[in-house]
């Protein structure tokens, strides 16, 4: 897996390169120090997942997710930082952020590497607790928007984190039509990806309207 490491203090980056390099299923192509370094080295290597911390100078690491992201839809960001601040959360998770996690955490970050890197959305402890707070007061009807029970049950799942694997070993359905599933969902929803769903499943008041 190649990744790129950008963070402010250069101490860090170089430390967190040493550090997730050790077992060789990870490679550090670049690192960097602020979101203007993180726009240049994401175009220049493309990496499979670019790891990233939020507050730095000239450019935010949330400013230049988003501006990676509106031009490599595909772009794989897992943010790493010290802050837990819920603005913060909320909006790496509506530019379309992979995962969010904390310094503290730092024995989970390979493993949090390797779960974006497979497609799965991840959260730190700490922001794991937020999530269900970030819900709106309005609840949202999805029968009303044409959710089966079943594309329901798929959207929880996905909410949590599970890889398309994962959900087809729990509900006994096929790779191939989970991906299905999801599509459909996606569109009845008019959402761009599983991460923008998760976003949108944590902001509804779903335990008004489970089905």
């Amino acid at each position: 897996m190649r990744i790129v490491v950008v963070d402010d203090d250069r101490l860090v980056a170089v430390s967190l390169k040493t550090i997730l390099e050790t077992e060789g299923r990870i490679q550090v192509v670049a690192t960097g120090q602020d979101g203007e370094e993180a726009l240049f080295l994401y175009q220049k290597h493309q990496p499979d997942v670019l790891l990233m911390d939020i507050r730095m100078s000239h450019m935010s690491g949330l400013e230049a997710a988003e501006k990676i992201i509106t031009q490599y839809h595909d772009a794989r960001i897992l943010f790493l930082t010290t802050f837990s601040d819920d603005a913060y959360i909320i909006k790496a998770l509506h530019i379309g952020a992979k995962g969010y996690i904390l310094k503290q955490d730092y024995e989970g970050i390979a493993p949090a590497l390797e779960a974006v890197y497979k497609g799965q959305t991840v959260f730190g402890g700490q922001v794991l607790d937020k999530l269900p707070g970030f819900m709106q007061e309005d609840s949202f009807d999805y029968a009303q928007a044409g959710i089966t029970p079943k594309e329901y049950e798929i959207i929880e799942l996905v909410s949590q984190g599970f890889s398309n694997k994962e959900i087809s070993e729990k509900t006994f359905l096929s790779e191939g039509t989970i991906r299905n599933y999801l599509s459909n969902i996606l569109n009845k929803l008019e959402l761009r990806d599983r991460t923008q769903l998760a976003v949108f499943y944590y902001n509804s008041d779903f335990a008004a309207n489970k089905m």
